[in-house]
């Protein structure tokens, strides 16, 4: 949805579950990307990965390279990350996982333990902003 004169558009990425809540996946103002947190959800809203971490950032990080593709973005173009995690211990198990989809591209980061996340079972919680590639 544009909003007239600002450059703000919200970004909906139909094959994503509905937001659980009054938030859009994305908002894209000018040539930034602001992508809301993801998790380790199918389309049908159902947590993938069990209770394993690993297998959680993998879907998370799967659901934010739909959001970015849908923006005409890549992991290359992201500049921050915000990782959120249950259990700060994982933050080892996961790096892999991140260096796998980032490759030699490395946002800035920041990393918080919290006591849960929206879904009951969630382990990760990754939100981020990009830039859109130059036209």
């Amino acid at each position: 949805m544009a909003q007239p004169g600002t450059g703000r558009r919200e970004i909906r990425v139909v094959s994503l579950p509905e937001p659980i809540s009054h938030y859009t996946d994305a908002v894209v103002h000018d040539d930034l990307v602001f992508i809301s947190g993801c998790l380790a959800t199918d389309a049908a809203r159902n947590l993938v990965g069990g209770e394993d971490a690993v297998a959680q950032t993998r879907q998370v990080l799967a659901n934010l390279a739909v959001v970015l593709a849908e923006v005409g973005a890549g992991y290359q173009d992201v500049l921050k990350v915000t990782v959120f995690l249950t259990d700060i211990e994982d933050r080892t198990r996961i790096n892999p996982v991140r260096q796998e989809f980032f490759g030699d591209a490395r946002p800035a980061s920041t990393l918080v333990e919290v006591s849960r996340l929206a879904v009951p079972g969630a382990k990760v919680e990754i939100e981020a902003i990009a830039c859109l590639p130059a036209r």
